[in-house]
């Protein structure tokens, strides 16, 4: 996911003049504070309290996808939360030229967890750039009260960085609902990995 995220990071840069690492606001009109409370994502529908302050994204890789919200701890390039708050049957995770040869599948509402996987890796090969993808583990998850799934993998990009990331989810009424940690596997995935779990335990439907 990170590599098409590249020019609009150095444009957040520059505009930042400076940051913050590990939270407290990046300072520019590409984030926004997120502080330690209980806080609304994507269309609303998904509420999760953070343990620490967080930066939320303008859209990179999911852009113009209503249901999705990122956030981030010290810049996407290194870490990147994404919540997928009841993506609808038949609609897109990510926003797709229909004339590309390349094509991220629909979700569909009768999807397996493995399919369901199979759609984020294609997300992260066709538009993330990912030059090698592998999966760790798919499980059985409760999430949101309902029988879910715990995804495990990494990745390496065309920056040379392998990353890692964990994403936990469930169908829910014909809609997917979703939250995922991608983050740079030496160091930053480690330490945000406690922070996501907390968020994952404090999800719940509004």
């Amino acid at each position: 996911m990170k590599t098409v995220k590249l020019a609009a990071v150095a444009v957040a840069v520059a505009l930042s003049g400076c940051s913050s690492l590990g939270g407290g606001g990046f300072g520019s009109d590409y984030y926004s504070l997120i502080r330690v409370k209980e806080a609304n994502v994507g269309d609303r529908s998904l509420a999760v309290t953070p343990r620490r302050e967080w930066n939320r994204q303008r859209h990179f890789l999911f852009d113009d996808v209503r249901w999705v919200e990122d956030w981030t701890l010290n810049g996407p390039l290194l870490d990147d939360l994404t919540f997928v708050t009841g993506l609808p049957h038949g609609r897109y995770l990510i926003r797709t030229d229909t004339r590309s040869a390349q094509q991220v599948p629909r979700f569909d509402a009768d999807m397996t967890a493995l399919e369901i996987t199979a759609m984020l890796e294609s997300a992260y090969r066709v538009r993330g750039g990912a030059i090698d993808f592998k999966t760790l583990s798919i499980q059985p998850r409760p999430f949101l009260g309902q029988s879910g799934f715990q995804f495990d993998y990494e990745h390496l990009d065309g920056d040379e960085l392998w990353r890692k990331g964990r994403a936990v989810g469930a169908v829910i009424n014909g809609r997917l609902y979703l939250i995922m940690l991608d983050a740079a596997r030496s160091h930053y995935y480690d330490d945000a990995l406690p922070d996501f779990e907390g968020i994952v335990a404090s999800a719940r439907l509004r």
